[in-house]
């Protein structure tokens, strides 16, 4: 049985060291990537390689919290670009073989809290 601990955390190791080698390695042959806010969706190992590689420079990933169970996974982490910090959220699916068969980004933008609750909670 594959540990999809270890790949989720070899998958963001692969990504902040730009080894696409490596990463295009734990991708099945037809992973299927989206993100639903922007409504884009990326098919197959290449593509999402390349995908990945053509972002522009300058980006790290530091994983806040990872939860594995079974063949599935999911990260909150911080999208570090320029100095700023952008949150995140990336569920992922394995397939029988323990390669990456799915992944599904999340990128919450930040938005200032509803007025009437100052007494209620601390600004961080």
């Amino acid at each position: 049985m594959t540990d999809t601990r270890k790949v989720v955390e070899a998958f963001w190791a692969c990504a902040n060291s730009r080894d696409w080698d490596g990463f295009g390695a734990l991708l099945a042959d037809d992973v299927l990537y989206e993100i639903p806010q922007t409504r884009e969706r990326v098919r197959g190992r290449e593509a999402y390689v390349r995908f990945n590689a053509a972002y522009p420079e300058g980006w790290s990933v530091t994983i806040e919290r990872l939860v594995a169970d079974g063949d599935q996974a999911v990260t909150w982490i911080n999208f570090i670009v320029d100095g700023d910090g952008q949150p995140g959220l990336t569920f992922f699916q394995l397939d029988e073989t323990g390669k990456i068969a799915r992944i599904t980004d999340f990128w919450p933008e930040p938005y200032p809290p509803p007025p009437g609750r100052e007494h209620l909670v601390e600004r961080y």
